[in-house]
């Protein structure tokens, strides 16, 4: 295992700012107001002026919750920069969890958009100095004095420095390998956030290897489209290429696909982090078609010459057609949407990681890629598979490393559990690891099902088959009464397409079931297909809350 070894973020987003100081930093899609690097340290040091009279010291919190923009992107970096810690809060997380989370980490000031400004309680988070929206920029509740406005506090940055914000004027706290960056708390499938610690040592090692993958450099032209709360989004979309001088622009509305698909072709964005489903998405409604079209007249031979080629190409340029590499994280790769990308040789990458690695374990791109793989463990991170046979017998996960969290925020009972005597983090996710260092995730080890004879049965390997029959948008398989039952989202707009009625689909998903399950063993056969009128409700990296629908057991 290796260390990255590059400087901490503070010093690298000084540097990156300081060489880049005319160039666009961070632009609203929605607007197209852009902030230069320059802008950005202005930004910066009038955040860091509000923390100075208010009382805010090194270390202490602040929460942050809200839309994506480019002042969310200001607090953030303010925060760091000053020497305080970040606490990003999802913004469809309940506000009785919002109150909770501000409460127990006890932050001192608390930054909301517009849309969350009125349903915050300050009377619920006692311990706050001041309640600040940082999209319309005044102070909406505080204890003690401080700016009412951003004007004021501009004006006071006038003051301090009269001939505007200067490279040289610049200066970010130092910080060390183990001092805290952020509080991250999850929206985990299994139940209740838990507060993440995340240092500066786990950022380093993320960004090092970005860099090394050639993902984050000067000049990087980013659409931004993921939560940036969640720390996949934030890591690789946002800290890693601010602080390498890349140009970041913020979508600033939902990423349904034909909104993404226009926004990447007014950006063309060099490097695209996404989640697999939209990948997905695109596959399905582009190259998919294209190729059913023309496979049962063409051998395999004429699809490579012709076809292939011609569905890759449609594919690039709806992701913008100036890109390196589309990286999808988060949640798997359907396997099958995944064996036909690498056919048709699209430009893609896999990773797995989780917050508790700030993200990243294991990545992969398309030179190098081994199906149903999430790829090769990191070079700074060691993973062990804990069963007889790590290589044949599937077992928990373990990890050690640079990126992995020293543990969760004031809650001892959690990283006790988290952590065995000798060190190694256990993830939850069932896998194995080949020879090559290859990793391959089976499932999680609470969605595991123990079937009748005793096999192991993992419910997302067989949902990845199901969602690719005809009609199935979404799907979930649990357990009932000793028996395997598939809950369905239907796809409706396919329905619409081929003209079928919702009075036709008991006998489709019933020929659905009879294909399923002549192509699985037969303890994983399923039993019933249940049709659900609405999606399935997910977590931000577009994983299916499958606690929500125990109920159904």
């Amino acid at each position: 295992m290796i260390y990255y070894n590059v400087e901490d973020f503070n010093a690298m987003l000084k540097k990156s700012i300081q060489e880049n100081w005319e160039s666009p930093a961070l632009t609203n899609y929605v607007t197209g107001e852009t902030f230069t690097y320059a802008r950005l340290a202005e930004s910066i040091a009038e955040i860091h002026y509000l923390f100075e009279v208010l009382g805010i010291k090194e270390n202490d919190r602040v929460a942050l919750v809200g839309k994506n923009t480019p002042e969310w992107a200001v607090v953030f970096l303010a925060t760091i920069t000053y020497g305080a810690i970040i606490v990003p809060i999802l913004q469809n997380f309940p506000i009785d969890d919002i109150h909770h989370i501000v409460n127990q980490t006890e932050s001192k000031l608390l930054f909301v958009s517009e849309n969350l400004k009125e349903q915050v309680v300050e009377d619920n988070m006692r311990k706050l100095k001041c309640i600040y929206c940082y999209t319309e920029k005044y102070c909406v509740h505080q204890n003690g004095s401080a700016p009412q406005t951003i004007q004021e506090l501009r004006d006071k940055i006038h003051e301090l420095y009269p001939n505007g914000v200067k490279c040289e004027d610049v200066k970010f706290a130092k910080r060390k390998d183990d001092d805290i960056f952020a509080i991250n708390y999850t929206s985990g499938s299994t139940g209740f956030s838990k507060g993440v610690i995340q240092t500066f040592g786990n950022i380093k090692g993320n960004i090092g290897f970005i860099i090394e993958k050639g993902l984050a450099y000067k000049g990087n032209k980013i659409l931004t489209f993921l939560p940036l709360a969640h720390t996949y989004g934030c890591t690789l979309d946002f800290l890693s290429q601010i602080s390498n001088g890349a140009h970041i622009t913020f979508l600033n509305k939902v990423p349904a696909p034909k909104v993404l698909i226009k926004a990447f072709a007014d950006i063309k964005p060099n490097v695209i982090f996404t989640v697999p489903l939209i990948v997905e998405k695109i596959y399905k409604s582009v190259a998919e078609p294209l190729i059913k079209e023309h496979e049962a007249t063409m051998s395999e031979e004429e699809l490579k010459k012709t076809i292939y080629p011609k569905a890759c190409s449609m594919m690039i340029q709806l992701f913008g057609g100036n890109f390196k590499q589309v990286i999808a994280g988060g949640a798997p790769l359907n396997a099958e949407v995944e064996e036909a990308l690498k056919k048709i040789e699209f430009p893609f990458a896999v990773g797995y990681g989780m917050t508790e690695c700030s993200p990243l374990i294991s990545f992969i791109n398309l030179e190098e890629f081994v199906i149903k793989s999430v790829g090769v463990v990191l070079p700074n991170m060691d993973v062990m598979i804990d069963s007889e046979d790590g290589e044949n017998i599937a077992g928990e996960i373990l990890i050690k490393g640079q990126n992995v969290t020293p543990g969760y925020y004031k809650n001892e009972i959690e990283t006790h559990k988290a952590f065995d005597k000798d060190g190694w983090f256990h993830t939850g996710d069932i896998g194995t690891l080949d020879k090559n260092g290859y990793l391959f995730i089976k499932g999680r080890c609470k969605s595991m099902i123990l079937g009748p004879s005793g096999q192991n049965i993992y419910p997302e390997a067989l949902e990845a088959k199901l969602s690719n029959l005809p009609f199935i948008s979404e799907c979930l398989i649990i357990e009932k009464e000793s028996k395997l039952v598939a809950l369905v989202y239907p796809n409706f707009q396919a329905m619409d397409e081929s003209n079928i009625q919702k009075e036709d689909l008991p006998n489709i998903m019933e020929a659905n079931k009879k294909q399923f399950n002549q192509k699985v063993a037969n303890y994983e056969q399923i039993s019933e297909i249940i049709l659900y009128p609405n999606e399935f409700e997910k977590t931000p990296k577009k994983n299916i809350k499958r606690y929500l629908y125990e109920s159904h057991k």
